[in-house]
């Protein structure tokens, strides 16, 4: 009974004065089998999706997701395959799932198209801020928005989330949108200032048009300047045959 205390209290003490070290986990390598098997499944996915062959994207999508139930990129474009087909709830499902996954902004945004479009516009609202925190240098997060702000009737802000796209993107087709709410809230004064921003705009946008036409005239023919023809050559001079030497006679 000693030497069982004994070695008892022998294995604490080396276990306080020799603690182990973590272990380290081990990350399991992918086999070139079937990376190559997943790099055709994801072909197989998006060109279903191109040539609007649901079923068929939809179940590489998922083989996908059987062998990688962590892929985010994967439930992403489920996500959007759902979303054409109109299953909102499975849809909205597989975005939330892409988003806790990998805090990607895309995620975030296609949720909030989706309840854009099923009438869930203080949920979309929220979405598109969200979307905008992480990524707020792409236009379509804020036009998104100022539907979702149109929607709530909030016209203030659905004209500064229109600002804002204009500023990253200016564009006619944005300001004809601001024009539209001002002219739906009654505001004569901002519509006719929005009118003449559009004037402006169109005028600028005709420049470069005509600017980046004689660009396209010009570039020819400077390629031609650039190469020049080549000399003729002229022909070598033909060689003097030499005249026959006569032969000596031998005198005998």
């Amino acid at each position: 009974m000693i030497a069982v205390l004994l070695m008892l209290a022998f294995a604490c003490f080396m276990a306080f004065l020799m603690p182990l070290e973590p272990r380290e986990k081990k990350v399991e390598e992918k086999s070139p089998k079937y990376k190559a098997q997943m790099r055709k499944l994801w072909q197989v996915a998006q060109t279903s999706m191109k040539e609007h062959k649901p079923s068929r994207a939809e179940k590489a999508l998922l083989t996908i997701l059987k062998f990688d139930e962590k892929n985010a990129a994967a439930y992403n474009r489920l996500g959007i395959l759902y979303a054409k087909s109109k299953k909102y709830d499975e849809a909205v499902e597989c975005f939330e799932i892409a988003q806790s996954l990998d805090n990607n902004p895309a995620s975030i945004h296609n949720a909030g198209l989706i309840y854009l479009e099923t009438g869930a516009y203080e949920k979309a609202e929220m979405a598109f801020h969200q979307a905008i925190e992480l990524e707020g240098d792409i236009p379509a997060r804020f036009m998104a928005l100022a539907k979702a702000e149109e929607k709530l009737g909030k016209p203030k802000k659905a004209i500064e989330a229109l600002e804002s796209a204009y500023e990253l993107d200016p564009s006619v087709s944005t300001l004809r949108q601001i024009l539209a709410i001002y002219e739906a809230d009654g505001d004569t004064e901002a519509a006719t200032a929005t009118t003449a921003r559009i004037e402006a705009q169109v005028a600028r946008d005709s420049a470069m048009k005509r600017k980046r036409a004689r660009r396209a005239v010009k570039q020819p023919a400077r390629a031609t300047k650039a190469i020049k023809p080549a000399k003729p050559v002229k022909p070598a001079k033909p060689l003097k045959k030499p005249a026959p030497r006569r032969a000596k006679i031998a005198i005998k």
